[in-house]
């Protein structure tokens, strides 16, 4: 009987090493002959680390925007026409603001959907696309899938401030009393939440199972 060591070092069949090629659409394989997906229509294309690329360029846009989001302020607050002072309020400063008058609950939900989220997934996509294409064990390229399946379940809930800040804006209207503005790190939080959107949309998770080089050597 062979050890378990030999057993994890053999190699896998996956659906590259099968001359197989996955729809990005449907996910269904078809030979890798074929051009356009029967079921979907969609293109089928080989999975490739330059598509990374994109993934970089993305994840930079989405860094650059997240630093004036954090700087400037998400809201324009003004009360009794100014006589009772106008603040602006930032993602950080706003949390405080919430903890301050006893909102733990709605302080860490801003904060989780506001800083935790978006640092999490600048993390999490630049770990998959440093480790995309590179040898890896069973366990280690199901702990990669995990990873891009909660990035892209999280992705969706980054919008939660800038959904609070234009719910404000619509009802906190009241003219002479109280006027609720979006500030100017609202388009800048909403661009950053975007653009990690498609930095995540453009990580091949084909990649996570084949740790083979860029192209065969034949082609280089």
């Amino acid at each position: 009987m062979k050890p378990a060591a030999d057993d994890a070092a053999a190699p896998i069949m996956t659906a590259h090493r099968a001359r197989l090629i996955g729809c990005r659409g449907c996910g269904r394989v078809w030979p890798e002959s074929q051009e356009l997906c029967n079921r979907c229509g969609t293109q089928l294309v080989p999975p490739d680390r330059r598509c990374l690329q994109a993934v970089w360029a993305w994840m930079a846009a989405g860094i650059i925007f997240y630093i004036p989001a954090n700087l400037f302020p998400m809201l324009r607050t003004e009360t009794f026409a100014g006589l009772q002072g106008n603040s602006n309020a930032t993602i950080v400063g706003g949390v405080i603001e919430l903890v301050r008058y006893g909102n733990w609950g709605v302080a860490l939900i801003v904060f989780a959907a506001s800083v935790v989220v978006p640092i999490g997934k600048f993390v999490a996509i630049t770990w998959l696309a440093l480790a995309a294409g590179r040898p890896a064990t069973v366990a280690s390229a199901h702990r990669r899938l995990h990873v891009f399946e909660v990035v892209e379940f999280i992705g969706r809930w980054s919008m939660i401030d800038v959904f609070v800040v234009a719910i404000l804006s619509a009802l906190v209207q009241l003219g002479f009393v109280a006027s609720i503005h979006p500030g100017p790190a609202a388009a800048s939080f909403a661009l950053s939440v975007a653009f990690t959107m498609l930095s995540a949309q453009s990580f091949d998770p084909r990649l996570i199972w084949r740790g083979l080089p860029l192209r065969n050597r034949r082609d280089l």
